[in-house]
């Protein structure tokens, strides 16, 4: 590979929301047609990431296709030669990469992940995968020498493990085993945004908008009627002070009207925000955002609609075949340096 690589994927399982487009599938397609030229976008689908927590397994395959079908929707260029799109399951190394690097990553580091936290709270049976896909994630990223990885703000602690590993990796077998990820700060002057984007639940704006919890009210899903979305909207929890403030820490429910917004009017969060700002009247910023999600969604759906999965299994058969021979060279370089095959 001769180009510098970006490398983003997105969970197959279950149905795609509204924050996994804005906070992951917009800035992919918003990097492809920026970047195209300059760099490879490998574009994953993390499929045995999909069950660190229980799902519907039957489900699986199709969910996956007809997932890739909305990165086609929202505008992925699949005869672009410079991006792949691949999944997960599909390229052994993944997983055998996997176990090398569990080897070298701590106990500690792992259980500080707060995603790992907030998705085990309260569970008596908490999977081994869930604890430790962290390290998946960064086999995912060290494989390809990836050094851009456009995720949320609730991902930052797995890009920060996965650099933690390269480095610590590099220094023991003193070699460039593997390339280390941009810092976080980069990764966000990268992708022009000042901070990740993380867009709350509707119903309980503390928490981040996910179909892997229990909040329907509060998420809307890609697949939402319009209608029903913006009824999700106007029902959005806010706050008694009577004062638009783009403020998480006073003003959760607020400020996550906000981003939807600037994001959904292809306008700047700052900018976004000052249009309505000291606004005392909540349901007039709730009605312009149902809006735009109403017209999002139908001009997106009709898009789903048109797309075809042979295109896309044709993309992927294609591309897993490239990406089988290129993990595999970067294993047998770590399985050469931790002693598993001979040096030539």
């Amino acid at each position: 590979m001769t180009k510098p690589v970006i490398l983003t994927g997105i969970r197959s399982n279950g149905d795609l929301t509204l924050g996994n487009y804005l906070g992951g599938i917009l800035p992919l397609i918003e990097m492809q047609e920026s970047h195209a030229d300059s760099y490879q976008i490998n574009m994953f689908v993390p499929d045995l990431h999909s069950f660190t927590t229980p799902i519907d397994h039957t489900k699986l395959y199709q969910n996956t296709i007809d997932n890739l079908r909305m990165f086609v929707a929202a505008g992925l260029a699949l005869q672009q030669p410079e991006t792949y799109l691949y999944r997960q399951s599909y390229v052994p190394a993944h997983s055998e990469l996997t176990w090398i690097l569990d080897c070298f990553a701590y106990f500690g580091e792992l259980g500080r992940m707060t995603q790992f936290k907030e998705k085990s709270d309260g569970k008596d049976n908490v999977s081994v995968g869930l604890f430790n896909y962290p390290v998946l994630m960064a086999a995912d990223i060290l494989l390809y020498d990836a050094i851009y990885i456009p995720v949320g703000e609730d991902q930052r602690q797995h890009l920060e493990l996965a650099r933690d590993i390269a480095i610590r990796m590099n220094n023991r077998f003193e070699s460039e085993l593997f390339t280390v990820p941009k810092d976080w700060n980069e990764q966000l002057a990268f992708s022009n945004r000042q901070k990740g984007v993380r867009i709350r639940s509707l119903r309980n704006p503390e928490r981040k908008m996910s179909k892997s919890v229990d909040d329907p009210a509060g998420t809307i899903l890609l697949t939402d009627t319009p209608a029903d979305a913006a009824k999700k909207v106007m029902s959005a929890t806010t706050d008694s002070l009577a004062s638009v403030q783009f403020n998480f820490d006073s003003q959760p429910g607020i400020s996550n009207l906000l981003t939807i917004g600037a994001l959904l009017s292809g306008t700047t969060i700052e900018t976004y925000a000052a249009k309505w700002q000291g606004n005392e009247r909540y349901g007039d910023l709730k009605k312009e955002v149902a809006q735009l999600v109403e017209s999002f969604l139908t001009t997106f759906q009709a898009q789903y609609n048109a797309t075809q999965a042979s295109d896309i299994l044709s993309k992927l058969e294609s591309d897993e075949a490239t990406m089988r021979d290129r993990a595999g060279a970067k294993l047998l370089q770590v399985q050469q340096a931790v002693g598993l095959r001979p040096v030539a």
